[in-house]
């Protein structure tokens, strides 16, 4: 699994004209999934979102975690994360896990998001066609691979 991570002041996904998702505050999580991705990728990219510490303590350092300023996170699936460019100018999404692979570990993710994070997050909609809307704070943006842990 491959994360990119935006600490965000605002951001929203619409679809079809109708806003799915809103939040002030927190954590976009874009997220790409492939065949080999498991339970374990879910546990370890979980336990890294909501333990990060990436948000501004009162001397201004990123010392706390979403967590610690009870923050709010949008997670939306994205195949394109798994993009290859190596040849030519069309990427490639073929690491990108299928649908009947993809869609039941996306919702397995944001069900342990939301157990670690002791609270609800909010979703784009797996295969949908959204708009994103956010606001990156700092910015700060971190892109996170499970198969990377080195």
């Amino acid at each position: 699994m491959k994360i990119v991570l935006q600490r965000v002041s605002k951001a929203s996904v619409t679809i079809e004209n109708k806003k799915v998702a809103e939040i002030q505050n927190g954590l976009l999580v874009l997220l790409g999934i492939i065949n080999d991705d498991t339970q374990e990728d879910i546990n370890w990219l979980s336990n890294k979102i909501i333990n990060l510490r990436i948000f501004n303590d009162d001397e201004g350092v990123m010392n706390k975690s979403i967590k610690d300023i009870n923050g709010d996170i949008i997670a939306v699936s994205q195949f394109t994360l798994h993009a290859s460019t190596k040849k030519g100018n069309r990427p490639s999404y073929i690491k990108a896990a299928k649908p009947d692979v993809a869609i039941p570990l996306y919702e397995k993710f944001i069900q342990q998001v939301e157990v670690d994070l002791g609270k609800k997050i909010q979703t784009g909609q797996f295969g949908a066609d959204m708009k994103v809307d956010l606001l990156n704070d700092g910015p700060v943006t971190i892109i996170i691979d499970s198969k990377d842990k080195k």
